[in-house]
């Protein structure tokens, strides 16, 4: 990625939590970047700052929707894109399972064949969940996974996994240069208060001084990843140029229990929230930790961010968003609600 170059990359899914971070890690490295999102749980407040930025564009689109035409009619011709469009935490993506389902399938199917017409190079965002409720542990890339396919998380697990099969599809008949990356558990500043997710229900709550609710006994093991570790895997397996054509695992190794995380979070905090326990959700993996030994032989990349100085970077965000929060009105937004600034930004 030459900043000389120019080069263009379409992130769909790009106004989401890791979505925004990889756009902004990509403007830095000169490219233009124009994203993709139809703000189902992307927001508009992660990009806002890029509001003057002239080498950013934002389409408001779906991508289980053809390609819009300023992509296929060759008035922008991407060099990369990567396929970020996915509602990710389980209260999203099970709040509608068809939409979900169809959008790693229809969607990832749209963009391989964007990709296809302009010659980029494409990335798929895949995710642990391929791998269900793991009977190998930790678990590589050569596991084929536990999962239920008939489940409510299936809308999720089996999505990714038929993307996955798509975009290997397009790769074996040597119609896309295309990579594939199995994101772990990942944390950091622009994650959504309500996403369901266990660190931002933990954080949230002990900011809150409420309960911090953890399901099931707290002994499942996550492994959890800074957003700025992620993104920073995520671009060095575009632009990789080694002899390696399978799927990466990028997560950090490192295995923390859910109970362990949470007593973090409030002695960091020094909250007067306890901890209650509810039923383990259907199907939600007992343990979780990636064998990242492919992504340190191919792309030299490792996690560095330790999970003390991600966890307090992660609350300052909630702390400074919560004060936001309480200095202005309650507003109701939605995308046909929309200001101004944000309609200049939306493009078909």
């Amino acid at each position: 990625m030459n900043k000389k170059d120019e080069a263009i990359a379409v992130v769909a899914g790009g106004a989401g939590f890791v979505g925004s971070h990889l756009t902004d890690a990509l403007l830095a490295r000169g490219l233009r970047v124009v994203c993709i999102d139809n703000f189902q749980t992307g927001r508009f407040d992660n990009l806002a700052h890029l509001e003057h930025e002239p080498r950013f564009d934002l389409i408001d689109a779906d991508v289980i929707d053809p390609p819009p035409g300023k992509l296929t009619r060759g008035s922008i011709k991407p060099s990369y894109v990567f396929n970020l469009a996915c509602a990710a935490s389980p209260p999203h993506y099970q709040a509608d399972p068809e939409h979900t389902l169809m959008t790693s399938v229809v969607g990832t199917h749209q963009l391989l064949h964007l990709a296809e017409m302009t010659g980029a190079r494409f990335l798929q965002a895949s995710t642990s969940e391929v791998y269900g409720d793991p009977e190998v542990h930790p678990q590589r890339e050569s596991y084929w996974g536990n999962v239920n396919p008939i489940g409510p998380r299936a809308c999720y697990d089996e999505g990714k996994r038929a993307a996955e099969a798509l975009t290997f599809d397009f790769l074996r008949a040597r119609r896309v240069d295309a990579r594939v990356a199995r994101i772990f558990n990942t944390y950091g500043p622009r994650m959504r208060a309500d996403d369901g997710r266990v660190v931002s229900n933990i954080i949230t709550q002990a900011l809150a001084d409420d309960d911090i609710t953890i399901y099931g006994s707290g002994e499942q093991t996550r492994s959890f990843c800074y957003v700025e570790d992620l993104v920073r895997g995520l671009i060095a397996l575009m632009t990789h140029e080694k002899d390696y054509r399978g799927a990466v695992n990028l997560g950090n190794p490192n295995e923390i229990s859910v109970r362990e995380l949470a007593e973090r979070v409030v002695e960091m905090i020094g909250t007067r929230s306890s901890i209650i326990f509810r039923p383990l959700p259907v199907d939600d993996p007992r343990r979780r930790r990636p064998d990242i030994t492919v992504a340190k032989e191919v792309l030299n990349w490792q996690p560095e961010v330790p999970l003390a100085d991600g966890l307090a970077r992660t609350i300052q965000h909630f702390s400074s968003v919560a004060d936001a929060a309480a200095k202005v009105p309650l507003r109701t937004a939605s995308r046909k609600r929309r200001t101004a600034d944000e309609n200049r930004y939306a493009a078909s």
